[in-house]
């Protein structure tokens, strides 16, 4: 009996040896089968769906955005010489206006008229000195008390009274204690843009991994050197949201605290041709503050790429 089992050819060798061969060739053939059936044309519905991506593609991409704008502005001068409003200018009219007002000077001065000195300077002064206060205060107050349980509890009823209250009510109460001009306007920014900053820093240290700062506990990496190698780095993407919306709404602070606060300006230029009843030149300047934030808005986000690449890339790595 022992003999009879012990004669007859191996199950291991039949199944392990020759049978994990055609296993193998079934495989590659069905993988070339596939390859074969991918490399081969398809019907002509096959063809149609790849079209279908690609037109919405070209639609998408800048040269499609192009021919849009150039549609809507086409559409704007034929509805606005039909209506006959001199209330609303026709493009063509804009566009004169934004010229002779702002970007008829010599090449010298890239352009740039004498008028258009008078009103950027001033408005960009502010802007940009208002948004860079409140983001200085925002990102160390947010440091401070998202590090902080005992601030947080004490200060969150406090920030979430502060950023419901609007900044263009607080214009009133900041005549009373400070001067038409310069302050008021800079002021009148830097409160209403603080707040985007703070809070998101407060998330972004929050909701910094507390695996990362033990092991940086562990390696002997404490105070200064922690927050820079470690709590900042893992915070950075909120702060720079934070960062990019304040941006947005410095300009339209800048333009509230001119129109109330008067002074120079592109917001003062807009009322003095509101009250003039110049419709082109306030067209113009609407026009103007729109590229302006177009422009804010592609500096930023091509800056926030730069910094945070790492960050892109570690979100890849991560899928």
């Amino acid at each position: 009996m022992s003999e009879a089992r012990t004669s007859g050819p191996p199950v291991a060798t039949a199944t392990g040896g020759s049978g994990a061969e055609p296993a193998e060739d079934a495989e590659s053939t069905e993988d070339a089968g596939t390859e074969d059936a991918g490399n081969r044309p398809g019907p002509a519905g096959g063809r149609t769906r790849r079209r279908t991506p690609r037109a919405l593609s070209l639609l998408t991409s800048g040269v499609g955005r192009l021919w849009l704008l150039a549609l809507l502005i086409a559409a704007w001068e034929l509805g606005t010489r039909t209506a006959g409003s001199d209330f609303y200018p026709p493009p063509s009219q804009i566009l004169k206006a934004l010229h002779e007002m702002w970007f008829s000077g010599p090449a010298a001065h890239l352009f740039l008229t004498d008028g258009a000195l008078e009103d950027f300077r001033p408005s960009l002064t502010n802007l940009f000195s208002g948004w860079i206060i409140a983001a200085v205060g925002g990102i160390v107050l947010g440091l401070l008390i998202g590090r902080s349980r005992v601030a947080g509890a004490m200060l969150d009823p406090v920030l979430n009274f502060g950023r419901s209250v609007p900044p263009p009510t607080l214009i009133p109460f900041l005549l009373a204690v400070l001067d038409l001009g310069t302050q008021l306007q800079i002021t009148t920014i830097a409160f209403g843009v603080i707040w985007p900053v703070l809070l998101n820093t407060i998330e972004g240290v929050r909701g910094v991994d507390r695996l990362q700062l033990e092991t940086a506990k562990v390696f002997g990496i404490g105070g200064t050197l922690r927050l820079r190698r470690v709590i900042l780095p893992a915070a950075a993407p909120k702060i720079f949201a934070g960062l990019r919306v304040s941006l947005g709404f410095a300009l339209i602070l800048m333009v509230i605290s001119e129109l109330v606060g008067g002074g120079t300006g592109i917001g003062a230029r807009l009322t003095l041709a509101q009250q003039s009843f110049q419709m082109p030149e306030m067209w113009a300047g609407i026009v103007l503050l729109g590229v302006l934030g177009c422009l804010f808005n592609l500096v930023f986000h091509l800056v926030e790429r730069r910094v945070l690449a790492w960050h892109g890339g570690a979100r890849r790595n991560d899928a």
